[in-house]
């Protein structure tokens, strides 16, 4: 490595690091936050009636409106703060105004045709009379939740306003106030309800339970909103309402975007299919029971082991730790520096960059990956083994550790996006996400129709892992071909000796795990996060160790920083 190249991965890293903190702080108040869900009411149908009703309005807002925002607005809205004579306040009160208009309409007709929405992402077996009362729970909670879909769309458009204008901040941090409120209204919901007993957890909610989770959880979605709303006045933004849309050049701004637009349907046509095909697994455990009890009209309280909805979401909100801190602080940082590149035309060194970004992250998310096996069932014990899945907190193991192997095919991926993305390839990037959706719904299909209940959920991560094998092998190969080469020779002897660092590191961690009490399934609370802590340190520990003897400098790289932050931290 030249010392030029050796001071951009310095960059790239001290960039990534202020990044990553504020992702970390969020991500662990929302740990706090699904913990406490889990506590209160479960991981088995009862639990899906809820989580359903909170995701589909992130999802229906990314659907429609999440592609422009996020990926075209940005670069519109600087673009005008420069060029126009006003400093773009024009077009930023026009983009606000139409969001208003657009977003308000949108969430209106969403809230009425509520139990519409939930027949497109509800399995069919919640049309089963036995199931009404949780069905009608369901549809009560997208009621609550869908005026989301208004917040969300304003949260982001109201951040990318502040980043075209240099504040980074407020957006990054905004998302804890949302886990701060969602954290009080489960203390609550717990203090007045208490967790749910594991003989309930087929059950409907009552109506001020669905107000309370509902409406809090929404709640949480406006005060993002609210956060940012001082933040613009301090930084010169005073909104106006305008209509005058025509010769604006919105529509411009929207026909860039519509290659990310169509990628982001696909993608989320994709994800309907897997809530649909979840939701199905507690619920068919539940009409399962019916049946074979003759009870088709008995209200239904409890079912066999059914993994569904809200199993699949915790697993992958576990197994994307390293990818939210890592990966996409990584490609963050280094997406300005592959535009720069690509636009003087260096290709070699785009492509030496990107496969030194890829190594960086494969070091932390394959030894992730492998040590899954090792660590997920104590893992699992120690977030989430009390309350209400104080029984069931096993059902999360199997999709953790099937998540693993995806989640390094989806790193390769998400990364090679980055590449696609600084060569405006923005049309190749769409035809691969729809050869991605289509493998991961169609094995999803395939895998669900001969899984039992309890095998719904890794059913689904496998679907998910298939198609990022697909996905990460065509990216890669288009984009070597693109570049002319990804110093391929080069990563396949990295990966050669990663997978022997951390094959032999988990290997021993195994094998201390073997002869450490508590390898068996009866395990405490404290003994599980013993286990976790130290066979995690030996498995790490050795890692590095065998890392630094095998010159696998990227573990020294990563890691370098952090050291030199703690030891000035001690000498201070």
């Amino acid at each position: 490595m030249s010392v030029s190249d050796a001071a951009e991965s310095r960059g790239i890293l001290a960039s990534s690091a202020v990044m990553a903190t504020g992702t970390v702080f969020s991500r662990a108040s929302g740990y706090v936050r699904n913990l406490l869900l889990a506590v209160a009411i479960g991981n088995e149908l009862h639990a899906d009636l809820f989580n359903i009703g909170n995701t589909i309005p992130n999802m229906l807002y990314i659907l429609l409106a999440g592609g422009v925002f996020n990926a075209v607005l940005v670069p519109q809205l600087v673009r005008a703060q420069k060029t126009d004579p006003d400093g773009g306040e024009a077009y930023t009160n026009r983009v606000i105004t139409l969001a208003l208009l657009f977003l308000g309409a949108v969430t209106i007709l969403l809230v009425i045709a509520a139990p519409l929405v939930m027949k497109l992402y509800l399995n069919g077996s919640y049309d089963d009379p036995a199931l009404a009362a949780q069905r009608d729970s369901a549809i009560a909670f997208a009621r609550y939740c869908l005026p989301q879909v208004f917040f969300y769309g304003m949260f982001v458009l109201l951040g990318q306003v502040l980043n075209a204008r240099g504040r980074f901040g407020p957006m990054m941090w905004a998302p804890i106030a949302n886990n701060v409120i969602a954290i009080l209204v489960l203390v609550l919901y717990l203090f007045w309800f208490g967790a749910l007993p594991a003989t309930d957890s087929c059950t409907a909610y009552s109506g001020t339970q669905e107000l309370v989770l509902g409406g809090g959880a929404t709640l949480g979605i406006a005060a993002q909103v609210l956060i940012l709303l001082p933040v613009l006045r301090a930084a010169g933004v005073r909104f106006s309402p305008r209509y005058d849309f025509r010769g604006s050049g919105l529509g411009h701004t929207l026909r860039l975007g519509i290659w990310t637009v169509l990628f982001v349907v696909v993608n989320q046509i994709a994800y309907t299919v897997v809530v649909r095909l979840a939701s199905g697994g507690t619920a068919r455990s539940a009409c399962e029971q019916v049946a074979r009890h003759h009870h088709a009209h008995q209200a239904i309280h409890h079912a066999t082991d059914a993994t569904g909805y809200t199993v699949y979401a915790a697993a992958f909100l576990f197994v994307m730790v390293p990818h939210a801190i890592i990966t996409v602080s990584l490609a963050t940082a280094i997406l300005p520096r592959l535009s720069a590149k690509a636009a003087d035309g260096d290709l070699p060194g785009l492509a030496g960059t990107l496969s030194a970004t890829l190594r960086t992250a494969l070091v932390v998310v394959v030894p992730f990956a492998l040590g899954l096996p090792l660590l997920a069932y104590d893992a699992a014990k120690v977030l989430f083994g009390y309350g209400a899945t104080a029984t069931t907190f096993d059902h999360y193991v199997p999709s953790m550790i099937l998540f693993g192997p995806g989640i390094v095919f989806f790193t390769v991926h998400y990364l090679m996006l980055r590449g696609f993305y600084a060569l405006e390839l923005n049309r190749t990037v769409f035809f691969i996400q729809c050869a991605i959706g289509a493998t991961n719904v169609v094995v999803a299909i395939l895998l669900v129709r001969q899984a039992t209940a309890a095998q719904t959920s890794p059913a689904l991560v496998i679907a998910y892992g298939a198609s990022y094998v697909l996905g990460s092998a065509v990216s890669y190969a288009i984009l070597r071909g693109r570049l002319g080469g990804l110093e391929t020779p080069a990563l396949v002897r990295f990966v050669v000796r990663l997978l022997i660092a951390a094959g032999v590191s988990t290997a021993v961690a195994w094998a201390v795990g073997r002869i450490l009490p508590g390898h068996t399934d009866d395990v405490s609370h404290v003994l599980a996060a013993v286990r976790v802590l130290v066979l995690g340190a030996i498995d790490v520990g050795l890692f590095v160790a065998l890392a630094r003897v095998m010159r696998i400098g990227e573990v020294t790289t990563l890691l370098d920083p952090v050291i030199r932050r703690i030891s000035g931290a001690r000498g201070s």
